[in-house]
């Protein structure tokens, strides 16, 4: 039901701007918390309740902070057949539960009463839930598009593990429960005639926080990176608009007829548009191919871009979308459906329209706003593509490599001699043939650190380094000391201490660095001489062999069963041969 809400924030703290759903939604407050409700057929409720704290709120280090809340304020309930669960978002947490009155009201006095007095004696086993939780949990196709869009930060979080998970302490966790799970920060809303009583959704007081500001690891949009083979996507920030909504959802069906009905190229080919905070929502296109198909989805992707751009949407088009997205209005109980997006809009601050304040401004929309709202969306475009690169379609490829180096201590790489590691004392740096990557002390998003010295620095901007201390000659104890001393305590996630095994050990040389490893000892010895041995062996008979065919072929009666027969004992030779040459190749993997 994102519609019903329209472009424009309002900074709204109570109920301000509600009075527009009069007749539909009603609304009040429940111990300092604004509510929402209406009713809704059958016998149960559903309520939900919400908080303006999410990932985008966290930081590298302490990210999880928000889940590993919801999950000890959910622990106390136990096994029961009510459905409810916790959701954790980038802006919000939400609450929710569907019953009968009794029920709903006992299990959201019990998420208040725990979030009040967190369960902590199980902070280190929902920690590990948690990491279990994210190590089952799959990768989307879209998961790394965050982390290039705004880096190691805000929204770009959430292409990240939740590093938190590791050193959390108790007191983190509490102070954050009760500065950011506030009845000042809430939203309630039900699925009823009337608020239930005996309601006891006691919080501490605080403020409503806003929804973090955005950051940019884009210096030139529209830009391009590469991903796994299979999978185009595009995504964009546009100001949150009626439609933008509505492009949207053109956007949808012209991939799906020009990709898959037209094209035949691929099977999924779609477009959503979700809300990031109170004035910006984020585009988000998708489109799967087979590896042979790649650079013609890539092209008929930007391709239908490129027609939208030019405004080449017929009103049928325009007209088919509006009537499918007025038919949301279309429900039973109209009120109770809406309520979780009018909620979300009052949490956030974005302006409520009514129903026919809705409707009024999708009649308004025309094929030219459409158009303005492809091109919006082109210049804060950024494509993921599988194989080549976008150049050629107007992107810009995303930034590889930093803008500088720092300078410091040289440490050369005990794998690769064109590669160096720099510590220094405004940060580190790893120079590489296509250039530099660094990560500065005072731009550190995190720096997890292992008992045997590996350190591995995040920076705000989404480069990372990582020093392992036996792949770079000269990494000792006081090098690793000085990076310690210089990384914010804040920003440190101590990790457990790794098997022997998993501890990484310098391998070969690459093939194009000119050296090949030295053997020693007998085996070496003794490869060396089978190898010439069988070598001349073969070139000997070779010879031979070739000799006796030039002979019988200038005879009257050439004896061609002999030379078949001489030349099968040059086979097994020259397999030998061939065996011998690649076994230290072998062994050197």
């Amino acid at each position: 039901m994102t519609g019903v809400t329209g472009g424009g924030a309002t900074g709204a703290t109570g109920t301000a701007g509600l009075d527009v759903l009069s007749g539909l939604v009603a609304h009040t407050t429940t111990q300092g918390i604004p509510t929402l409700y209406a009713p809704a057929q059958g016998g149960e409720i559903t309520a939900g309740l919400f908080f303006r704290v999410g990932r985008a709120d966290e930081t590298l280090a302490t990210s999880g902070i928000t889940h590993l809340v919801e999950h000890l304020a959910l622990h106390r309930l136990g096994l029961t057949d009510l459905h409810y669960n916790g959701a954790t978002a980038n802006t919000y947490t939400l609450f929710h539960v569907t019953g009968s009155e009794q029920e709903v009201v006992a299990h959201l006095n019990a998420v208040c009463a725990s979030l009040r007095d967190l369960p902590l004696d199980r902070l280190e086993t929902e920690k590990e839930i948690l990491r279990t939780e994210a190590a089952g949990r799959g990768q989307g196709a879209n998961s790394q598009m965050p982390l290039w869009r705004y880096g190691a930060q805000g929204y770009g979080l959430s292409s990240y593990r939740e590093l938190g998970t590791w050193n959390l302490t108790a007191d983190q966790v509490r102070h954050w429960a009760r500065t950011r799970f506030t009845r000042d920060n809430a939203v309630l809303w039900i699925t009823s005639d009337r608020v239930p009583e005996n309601l006891d959704l006691t919080l501490p007081a605080g403020t409503r926080i806003p929804a973090p500001a955005a950051t940019s690891a884009l210096p030139v949009t529209p830009a391009y990176i590469h991903g796994d083979d299979g999978h185009v996507v595009f995504t964009s920030v546009l100001r949150r608009t009626t439609a933008a909504s509505v492009f949207a959802d053109v956007l949808g069906r012209a991939l799906f007829q020009d990709l898959r009905q037209e094209g035949g190229y691929s099977y999924t080919a779609e477009a959503d548009y979700s809300p990031r905070d109170a004035r910006f929502a984020t585009l988000t296109a998708y489109a799967d191919a087979l590896p042979q198909k790649q650079d013609a989805v890539v092209g008929g992707f930007v391709d239908t871009l490129a027609r939208l751009r030019a405004g080449r949407i017929e009103q049928a088009e325009l007209d088919t979308v509006r009537g499918k997205i007025l038919k949301m209005y279309d429900v039973p109980d109209l009120g109770a459906a809406a309520l979780p997006s009018y909620a979300l809009s009052l949490l956030l601050g974005h302006r409520i329209l009514s129903p026919d304040q809705h409707r009024a401004e999708l009649a308004a929309v025309t094929v030219g706003d459409l158009r303005e709202v492809a091109r919006e969306a082109w210049d804060s475009g950024l494509l993921q593509v599988p194989g080549r690169g976008a150049d050629w379609a107007g992107f810009t490829l995303a930034p590889q490599y930093s803008a500088h180096a720092v300078t410091g201590s040289r440490h050369a790489s005990l794998e690769d001699e064109r590669v160096t590691l720099v510590i220094g004392a405004e940060g580190v740096s790893l120079l590489t043939p296509g250039g530099p990557v660094t990560v500065r002390y005072d731009a550190v998003a995190a720096m997890s650190a292992r008992p045997d010295g590996a350190r591995s620095l995040t920076g705000h901007d989404g480069f990372c380094v990582s020093v392992e201390p036996t792949l770079y000659r000269g990494v000792g104890p006081d090098r690793i000391a000085a990076i310690d001393a210089a990384v914010p305590a804040s920003a440190v996630v101590r990790l457990p201490a790794r098997d022997p095994e998993d501890i990484p050990r310098p391998s070969e040389r690459p093939k194009g660095s000119g050296r090949a490893p030295r053997r020693r000892g007998a085996a070496a010895w003794a490869w060396q001489t089978g190898f010439w041995v069988s070598a001349a062996l073969t070139v000997v008979w070779g010879l031979l062999c070739l000799l006796v065919t030039v002979d019988e072929a200038g005879a009257a009666r050439p004896e061609w069963d002999a030379v078949v027969g001489i030349w099968g004992l040059e086979l097994p030779l020259l397999f030998v041969s061939w065996k011998l040459l690649r076994e230290p190749r072998r062994r050197g993997r």
